[in-house]
C-alpha cells in the first residue's frame, strides 16, 4: 500500500465536524462507532469499515488492520511510561501503527520536540487519528470528564469551536501506507528527517508475516542511540503471532538487543518489550 502524507486541515472547527468526543486515561479521542457510521454514508474512500462489517472483523491483512480500535496494550504503554518516568522532552517520535494515536498525544503533551503518527489506513489517519490529536490540543480538550476504562460510561459531547492553531499541532506530520512504503518516503523527504528518538507501538506483532518489514522499519528510521517501546500480548491466537515469536525474530536478525520491561498478568498475559541496537 502506497505511503501518502496528510496534511492538518486549515480549519480545525472541520475536522471536528460531526465528532463525539470521549475520555480514557485522562487522554481525549474520537467516537469510533459514530466514525463508523459516518464511513458507511460515505465517507470512507478506502471502503474498510464496509469491509470489516461484512467480514465481522477488526483485521484483514492487507486491506484494513485495526486502526478504528483501540487497542489493550495501548494503555499497558501509556501506564509504563508513567511509571518507568520516559522522558520526552526535546525527542522526537515516531507512533507506528497509531490508529487515535493515543501514543503519540502522551509523547506530545511530554514536551516532545517532533511527533510523527502513521497508520496503515488514510482513513483512520483523517477520521479518527487527526480528530483525537486536535480534541488534546485545543480549547475543546477543557470539554467532558470521567474515563471509560473506570466508568464504562463515558461522556459523548459535540466539541466547541476550534479558535487557535496550537503550537503542538506544528510538531506534528502523518503518514498513511505500508511501513515499508512510509520508511521510503521519509527516508527520501525533501522536507528534511532526523531519525527518531523513540518508536512507539502497540499490537503491531499479531502476524507473523510482518515481522520483516516491521523489523526493517525499525531499523531504518530508529536512531542509533533510540529505543523502541512496543506492547504485545503473550500470544495472538487465530493469527500466530506474540511476544516470543517476535523476540525469537529479533534475536535472529541480530540488530536489536531486547528485553521485557514490564508483564502485566491480567486477563491474557501481556509485555512491554524495549528494543535498542546492539551497537548502541
Amino acid at each position: 500500500k502506497a505511503a501518502k502524507e496528510h496534511e492538518m486541515p486549515e480549519d480545525l472547527n472541520k475536522i471536528l465536524e460531526n465528532k463525539a468526543i470521549e475520555t480514557v486515561s485522562g487522554l481525549y479521542y474520537i467516537n469510533m462507532p459514530l466514525v463508523e457510521i459516518s464511513c458507511l454514508d460515505g465517507a470512507d474512500r478506502e471502503g474498510i469499515v464496509s469491509k470489516s462489517v461484512s467480514s465481522h472483523s477488526d483485521l484483514i491483512p492487507g486491506v484494513y488492520e485495526g486502526g478504528l480500535k483501540i487497542w489493550e496494550c495501548t494503555f499497558d504503554l501509556i501506564d509504563y511510561f508513567s511509571e518507568a518516568e520516559i522522558q520526552f522532552t526535546n525527542k522526537t517520535v515516531l507512533d507506528l501503527g497509531c490508529g487515535a494515536g493515543l501514543l503519540g498525544i502522551v509523547a506530545l503533551r511530554g514536551e516532545a520536540a517532533k511527533v510523527h503518527f502513521q497508520d496503515y489506513n488514510s482513513t483512520v489517519i483523517e477520521e479518527i487519528t487527526l480528530p483525537s490529536l486536535v480534541a488534546n490540543c485545543t480549547e475543546c480538550s477543557k470539554m467532558g470528564s470521567g474515563d471509560n476504562r473506570k466508568t464504562g460510561t463515558p461522556p459523548s459531547k459535540r466539541p466547541k469551536k476550534v479558535k487557535c492553531l496550537p503550537d503542538a499541532l506544528t510538531k506534528c506530520r502523518f503518514f498513511s501506507g505500508e511501513w515499508s512504503e512510509v520508511s521510503q518516503l521519509l527516508l527520501s523527504s525533501n522536507k528534511g528527517f532526523s531519525k527518531y528518538d523513540l518508536i512507539l507501538t502497540s499490537e503491531t506483532i499479531y502476524n507473523p508475516d510482518y515481522y520483516s518489514a516491521l523489523h526493517d522499519t525499525l531499523a531504518q528510521l530508529l536512531d542509533k542511540n533510540g529505543r523502541v517501546y512496543l506492547a504485545s500480548k503473550i500470544h495472538y491466537f487465530g493469527v500466530g503471532g506474540g511476544i516470543h515469536l517476535f523476540e525469537k525474530f529479533v534475536e535472529e536478525r541480530n540488530v536489536f538487543r531486547s528485553s521485557i520491561v514490564k508483564t502485566i498478568d491480567k486477563g491474557l498475559k501481556r509485555c512491554i518489550m524495549e528494543m535498542v541496537f546492539k551497537d548502541s
